[in-house]
């Protein structure tokens, strides 16, 4: 196995204390390295000083010779002047990397809503993340550095990356080293564990889950002192142990010791307790969204068409669904935000919904104010364990010290503000809870710990988040938005991603990029290279307009060619009226439709709109035949 790269005696300090203290590290070929560790512990800052981006105060970094070395870390930007093609593959003809199986996968995965000739600059700033990622996977590399890269990716888009990432390099071939706190991800790809802690880097071999369990085998030998923490890492392991939604890594040494540290650990969640105190709460009707459809102003179809959906006491709801599918209507909807154009929402008389919103609203009107200043005005809330913790208490179990306490909102870290902004929201006591991408700015132990506390929340939970890991872990039943419609995932995140990628291949939908990226390569490689004097549509060396209908061009037909035309427009009008018979008929098989089978309102409604698409298509051929026979 040969070795790519080695640091000897790392140290790094910025002036505000020692980041990185006599830090040596290897890499070699084959190596799949998790990098995990509490927010600013130096995870991003070891990347960088072993990619290069920034040199140590001390030690040395050596780097095989030949070895090349892939980077994307959350400072990389754009050239916001290019377009999307010539970010990713620079100045290099369709028809060559068209050709490139490889570079057709990354477009297909990550651009697939891109056009190639949008300028990167017009793009929203997840887009140009994404940009910026297919531009480091599109090269070909002994090893990738990769910081965040999950951050704005959707469950499929994780999904696909942690795919890629497996078939990129052959076995024991490449090395990947990322930073993340997606940690189903870091299952999914990593071999090996390196946690930055207290200015080291201690090693651990496996992925997430086995890197739980041998810190907890660490924790309980080292220090009584951690007992907090080793039990909310024991919880952590029990639930990795015993059997998770969809987790198809579990450590495969010590499962004796696994099973022994964990033998006295009750579920995660006491599932009756929870239902019981939370119908004593919010009683039998919660929400419930009877025949609902949004359009929106000037919207060519419905966002949401004919939703029938019941949320109930105590239930925990993950929703999944690509960008634009509907899923932050929805949540409107259930928050009573915004009203159905059709339809209406029932809510339960004593429903308080509250949301985590991704924009930390909730803490405007607090940033001059310190932490113990804003929470003092709260009082202990109970919770489904029987516990009644005060703010205090509960800042301390989300990780704030004593001397955050004292710290003005203002000056909070984002992680810190984020792990606030969801104490403040539980203080209100809502027992609707709505959380909109919670785990943005946190690290993988407060993650654990907001996850710990909501399985002791007693009220109903409705979940958007691309961490899939967190989905399965605080939900305990998925739905996906699809075609304008809600469907149940008894199968949970698993059964979503193989969904998606069906209907994608069905489609044959990468995209705006892919598909014109496959129409490329497609292609004749003379058809590539047409002089300037060609027309699309037109004959090398035909008359200019001959064929082509348009303004000031007269066409003359023979009486053959003008009978074909008349007897394709009379083809097209009989399909038209086929197709609005057909049409009618499932809208009113679609009224007759049993309200709560979710999966056939949503096959119903795909149908219809795919013979919507046809009638628009059919409408514009017949248009044109009209004109063509003035």
């Amino acid at each position: 196995m040969a070795h790519l790269l080695g640091a000897q005696a790392l140290h790094l300090d910025f002036g505000t204390g020692t980041v990185l203290d006599e830090v040596t590290v290897g890499l070699d070929d084959g190596d799949r390295i998790g990098i995990v560790g509490a927010n600013g512990a130096g995870k991003s800052s070891l990347l960088k000083v072993l990619a290069g981006r920034l040199e140590p105060h001390g030690g040395q970094v050596t780097v095989a010779r030949g070895t090349r070395i892939g980077v994307l870390d959350q400072s990389d930007h754009v050239d916001g002047s290019l377009t999307v093609r010539e970010a990713i593959v620079g100045t290099a003809d369709d028809h060559e990397w068209a050709s490139d199986p490889r570079i057709r996968d990354v477009m297909s995965g990550l651009v697939p809503d891109l056009a190639a000739d949008a300028v990167v600059g017009s793009l929203s700033g997840g887009q140009q993340r994404r940009v910026a990622l297919a531009h480091v996977l599109v090269e070909d590399h002994d090893a990738v550095f990769l910081d965040e890269p999950t951050n704005h990716l959707d469950v499929e888009g994780v999904a696909w990356l942690a795919d890629h990432l497996k078939r990129r390099w052959a076995r024991g071939r490449g090395a990947l080293a990322v930073v993340t706190h997606d940690r189903w991800f870091l299952d999914a790809v990593t071999e090996r564990t390196w946690e930055v802690v207290n200015g080291g880097v201690e090693q651990y071999e496996g992925g997430y889950a086995a890197y739980v369990l041998q810190r907890v085998e660490r924790d309980r030998i080292a220090a009584a002192t951690e007992a907090k923490r080793q039990n909310l890492m024991r919880k952590e392991l029990a639930w990795l142990q015993r059997g998770a939604p969809a987790r198809t890594s579990k450590p495969k040494f010590r499962i004796d010791a696994a099973n022994a540290l964990i033998a006295d650990v009750p579920p995660v969640r006491d599932q009756i307790q929870l239902t019981r105190m939370a119908t004593a709460r919010l009683g039998k009707d919660v929400v419930e969204l009877i025949r609902c459809s949004v359009r929106y102003p000037g919207a060519p179809a419905d966002t949401l068409t004919d939703v029938s959906w019941n949320i109930g006491p105590g239930d925990r709801i993950g929703l999944l669904g690509e960008n634009g599918a509907g899923k932050s209507t929805l949540l409107r909807l259930i928050t009573g935000d915004q009203e159905p154009t059709s339809g209406r929402v029932k809510t339960g008389m004593t429903v308080r919904v509250a949301t985590l919103s991704q924009q930390l609203a909730e803490l405007d009107e607090h940033v001059g104010e310190r932490v113990s200043g804003v929470v003092k005005r709260f009082r202990s809330i109970e919770l489904a364990d029987g516990q009644e913790l005060t703010p205090t208490q509960l800042l301390e179990r989300l990780g704030f010290t004593s001397a955050q306490l004292k710290t003005q909102v203002g000056r909070l870290s984002g992680g810190q503000r984020r792990r606030l902004q969801l104490l403040l929201v539980l203080l209100s006591e809502p027992n609707v809870l709505v959380l909109d991408e919670p785990t943005n700015d946190l690290d993988t132990d407060i993650l654990a710990a907001m996850e710990d506390l909501l399985d002791s929340w007693p009220g109903t939970l409705v979940v958007v988040s691309h961490d899939r890991y967190l989905m399965e872990r605080v939900t305990d039943q998925q739905y996906a938005v699809l075609d304008g419609g809600i469907r149940h995932l008894p199968g949970g995140v698993d059964e979503y991603v193989k969904l998606s990628r069906d209907r994608r291949a069905a489609t044959g939908g990468v995209g705006t990029f892919g598909t014109q990226a496959s129409a490329v390569s497609a292609l004749p490689s003379d058809s590539l290279n047409q002089s300037a004097g060609d027309t699309p549509g037109s004959t090398p060396g035909s008359e200019p307009g001959a064929g082509v209908s348009g303004p000031g061009l007269v066409q003359t037909f023979s009486g053959a060619e003008r009978r074909a035309l008349e007897k394709e427009l009379q083809s097209v009008e009989r399909r038209m009226a086929k197709v609005q018979e057909l049409t009618e008929g499932l809208h009113h098989e679609m009224l007759m439709h049993d309200q709560t089978d979710f999966a056939g309102l949503a096959a119903l409604t795909k149908q219809t709109r795919d013979l919507e698409d046809e009638t628009a298509q059919l409408e514009e051929r017949w248009l044109e035949l009209s004109e063509q026979l003035g």
